[in-house]
């Protein structure tokens, strides 16, 4: 895991910034899991860092002296695949492949309670007021929300996609939650009408494997294998009409995750090419890119004053930074989510989207 600070400030050129170029950019590497790094956050008003892995732990890092302080441990059997924290950093959710969904206490580091699903929860995420936690379940192409109070099912939409969810989230407002799918679409469900109200189908060439919200909940980014961001006007509707802004080529490799500014000024988004691009959201510019992973960048987040970028990696220690992924006609298999795309699919299975050309499975 990387932390760079950030000495740019969007709009001042027009020249792109790359970080070799740029001997004058601090960063930190902090190394403490034994798996790749699925998610990273900024929390307690920036003074701490909450990171989670394939190791099936979760951590609470000090940011001054860059060590962590809580190991979230021996409670999760599988990789975890997103940790996610409350707005006021007093509890955490995590999602993982062993089938479950846990809150956690911050402070104390214990589970407040656990919830078991059907199949591999892929994703996660607490909505803004904190009464409820969302998560995407790769056995029915599903999300399931649950309140953050009593752990019990609210709502559970099967078959809410064609193909496994990568990612869902909450609105601002916690009214409606956004899912992206490896079968390219885009969803809005309203959690109060209990119904689709916005649905993107085609809304990447690829398989899309991150979405986010800027704070006001206008602009909704999302990152896809296509090597493409894009950021749709979702209160407006207006790209109906004039599509969405189209961040074309925003990485060499897939783009693997994307996240706003709390002004959303800024966009920052991570990929397959190693490499943390940050954008000016006006302009649609690159206006710097670093460099430093040795590895495919999992995850990124950005301090609250712009100030410092923090980026998540697999660790080197690992052979693949995606673990096994859910498979119909089989209890537990031995491939890697990108080796099964690989691999021809049996005919009574719907045919799996392509490799990204970057991955080590790629043709």
């Amino acid at each position: 895991m990387l932390l760079h600070g950030n000495g740019t400030t969007p709009g001042e050129e027009e020249t792109v910034w790359h970080s070799e170029r740029l001997s004058q950019v601090p960063f930190r590497v902090l190394k403490a899991h034994n798996g790749a790094v699925t998610s990273c956050h900024f929390c307690f008003e920036d003074t701490k860092l909450l990171t989670s892995s394939h190791d099936t732990t979760a951590k609470l890092w000090d940011f001054s002296t860059c060590s962590p302080i809580c190991d979230f441990k021996d409670e999760h059997s599988g990789p975890i695949s997103e940790c996610n924290p409350t707005a006021d950093s007093t509890r955490m959710v995590t999602s993982s492949y062993d089938k479950t969904v846990k809150l956690w206490d911050l402070q104390t580091g214990k589970v407040l309670w656990s919830v078991s699903l059907d199949g591999l929860v892929t994703s996660c995420n607490v909505s803004g007021d904190g009464k409820r936690v969302v998560c995407s379940v790769d056995v029915d192409n599903g999300v399931c929300i649950i309140d953050s109070t009593s752990a019990s099912k609210v709502m559970n939409v099967k078959d809410h996609h064609s193909s496994t969810v990568t990612r869902c989230c909450f609105d601002p407002e916690s009214r409606r939650i956004c899912s992206v799918s490896s079968d390219r679409s885009v969803k809005l469900l309203d959690i109060t009408a209990k119904r689709t109200t916005i649905q993107i189908k085609r809304a990447h060439d690829n398989v899309i494997s991150d979405c986010g919200f800027s704070v006001s909940g206008r602009s909704l980014c999302t990152a896809s294998w296509d090597k493409s961001l894009k950021v749709w006007d979702v209160n407006t509707g207006e790209f109906r009409h004039k599509g969405p802004d189209h961040l074309r080529n925003a990485h060499t490799g897939s783009v693997s995750c994307c996240v706003f500014s709390q002004d959303a000024s800024v966009l920052l988004s991570g990929g397959y090419d190693k490499t943390i691009v940050l954008w000016d959201v006006q302009s649609n510019r690159k206006k710097l890119v670093l460099k430093g992973h040795s590895d495919w960048v999992l995850d990124v987040a950005l301090s609250a004053n712009k100030k410092w970028i923090m980026s998540s990696s697999k660790c080197e220690q690992c052979q693949k930074p995606f673990p096994i992924m859910h498979r119909d006609n089989a209890d537990v298999i031995t491939k890697c989510f990108f080796c099964r795309l690989s691999t021809p699919p049996c005919s009574s299975e719907p045919p799996l989207p392509a490799a990204p050309p970057d991955s080590p499975c790629a043709p």
